[in-house]
């Protein structure tokens, strides 16, 4: 089976790639697929999220593993796509280099035959220039995620907490 993805990366400006891999391709040939496709060195730690219909971030699936407890956590390497991605789950976030936070959106767009005398993975199609820089993430609090102040205190009314600012 052949995996078509659609990666997009999240920028105002319209930059995606559609690639192809075999079902049973690990999610590091994934990984090096997306950053030759992109034109990124791939020399960048980078990670997969699972991820749901409202793109929120899962399960994350690193290049390599550098948990505090070895084994914690699935890696690229030993990951097949077919055992991540499938009809009911479709979508991914895939990070690359976390200094500059580079993300794409990735979603299973058809699962289809292998075509004879085609090598895989391959990139069908290509829109959009990535930029020079990553995008800025724009972080926004959702409301409903807002603590309640159990003590009823107010951070920015400083004289009334009780504190001692010298008591070193």
């Amino acid at each position: 089976m052949i995996y078509r993805f659609r990666a997009i990366l999240d920028a105002h400006e319209d930059v995606f790639r559609d690639i192809e891999l075999e079902a049973s391709a690990s999610l590091e040939d994934f990984h090096n697929a997306i950053t030759q496709a992109f034109g990124f060195g791939g020399q960048e730690m980078a990670s997969f999220y699972v991820s749901n219909d409202l793109w929120e971030q899962g399960e994350e699936i690193a290049l390599f593993d550098m948990s505090e407890v070895p084994g914690s956590i699935r890696v690229m390497g030993e990951t097949p796509l077919d055992e991540v991605v499938h009809e009911d789950q479709t979508k991914l976030i895939y990070v690359y280099d976390f200094l500059n936070m580079w993300t794409f959106l990735v979603e299973l767009a058809e699962i289809t035959e292998r075509e004879e005398g085609r090598t895989y993975p391959n990139l069908m199609f290509a829109h959009g220039q990535i930029p020079e820089e990553a995008p800025e993430k724009e972080f926004i609090a959702d409301p409903s995620d807002e603590d309640d102040d159990e003590y009823g205190l107010d951070p920015e009314d400083y004289d009334s907490l009780d504190f001692d600012e010298n008591w070193n």
